[in-house]
């Protein structure tokens, strides 16, 4: 999973990603575009459930899922025109899976901000529309291009230059292309056209400390939250200080440091939660004296497909899924006492993987 952080300059992005990524690779300073190359970062995804495995079969080996964070610079108004570097820092975002959006949630006359207040709705509609605009111009030189091959008179050709037309004027009036009611098909080709404002958005709101114990009191959340409530987005509250500050703690002391804060968990965690949500995936878990391991699907993967995973020839070669619950095996202590009691199931190649299912593949090639 790719996700890529956009804001404007100045709204925390850079401390975010640093906190994220318990690193220092971007540059986190007071002024615009401070970051100019996108920094990446490969983050391990917080599971309990390994935790316990781990402790069950002592493994040589522990891996986690993995988020790939990818920070892009500052946008600015007429980025999708080019202006502050604006194509080259939106074309990092197009490969992305999901969208980060921060948003800036806090006052403070030490951080100069870009437009010279704080306005979420102002800040957010400066961000949608070089979205849009980007899309657009995307758009205008994939219809010149197709349209000049379907004069051949090709149907599948003249169907995608219609598409292409009605998503060029949907932009046009202001929307995003993740509005469209599209079918599954129509859907299928958008996403292979990597259109920004196609990708689902997290809004993270960049909240003071003094607002972490109640985010809703805070009247720029409450602003935010109108958006993403319109626009059907998630919308989480993320303190980037002190998440900097949290990713400098040993792992024993972050909870009693978010306790004393009054927050339930830290900003990972609910980007994590909130990103898994959002794309529609889940995890099954693999656990043997040699590795624990976390492996990340969508909804609805049918068992060989979830082979498939791990290896191309467990999904070639098929034969039936071991499965017993993670709650299940917690409770009996022992896959033997999970077997024993009936909790282990043969599942065949119809069978839908579900979160948290502890697997075994039989296969033969």
């Amino acid at each position: 999973m790719k996700l890529g952080i956009i804001g404007l300059p100045n709204v925390g992005k850079s401390t975010l990603f640093n906190a994220l990524t318990s690193s220092k690779t971007a540059e986190s300073a007071n002024y615009p575009f401070c970051t100019i190359e996108p920094n990446v970062g490969i983050v391990p995804v917080p599971d309990e459930r390994l935790d316990v495995l781990a402790k069950m079969y002592n493994p040589e080996k522990y891996t986690p899922a993995t988020i790939e964070f990818v920070d892009i610079a500052g946008l600015v108004k007429g980025a999708g025109r080019g202006e502050g570097l604006g194509n080259k820092f939106l074309a990092n975002i197009r490969e992305s899976d999901a969208i980060i959006h921060v948003v800036r949630c806090f006052e403070d006359e030490n951080i100069i901000h870009v437009e010279g207040s704080v306005d979420p709705k102002r800040d957010v509609e400066t961000i949608r529309y070089e979205l849009i605009f980007s899309d657009i111009e995307m758009l205008e030189r994939r219809i010149e291009r197709t349209g000049k091959m379907s004069k051949s008179g090709d149907k599948k050709l003249l169907a995608e230059v219609k598409l292409l037309e009605s998503l060029k004027a949907h932009l046009e009036e202001g929307n995003p292309v993740n509005s469209m009611d599209l079918s599954e098909e129509e859907k299928a080709y958008v996403d292979s056209l990597f259109l920004l404002t196609s990708k689902p958005v997290i809004y993270a709101a960049n909240i003071s400390e003094n607002d972490l114990a109640d985010p809703m009191s805070c009247k720029y959340v409450q602003a935010l939250s109108e958006i993403a409530k319109e626009e059907k987005a998630e919308i989480i509250a993320i303190c980037s200080k002190l998440e900097e500050d949290l990713s400098e703690l040993p792992d024993e002391e972050r909870q009693a440091f978010l306790d004393e804060l009054g927050a339930e968990s830290s900003g990972l965690d609910k980007l994590v939660k909130a990103s898994y949500a959002l794309l529609g995936l889940i995890s099954f878990l693999t656990a043997g004296p040699k590795e624990v391991r976390a492996w990340t699907i969508k909804k609805g993967t049918k068992a060989p497909q979830a082979a498939g995973k791990i290896h191309s020839d467990f999904e070639r070669g098929f034969i039936r899924a071991e499965i017993v619950s993670f709650d299940d095996l917690v409770a009996c202590e022992t896959y033997a006492k999970a077997r024993d009691k009936g909790l282990v199931r043969s599942e065949g190649k119809e069978y839908v993987m579900q979160d948290g299912d502890v697997t075994l593949f039989r296969f033969n090639v």
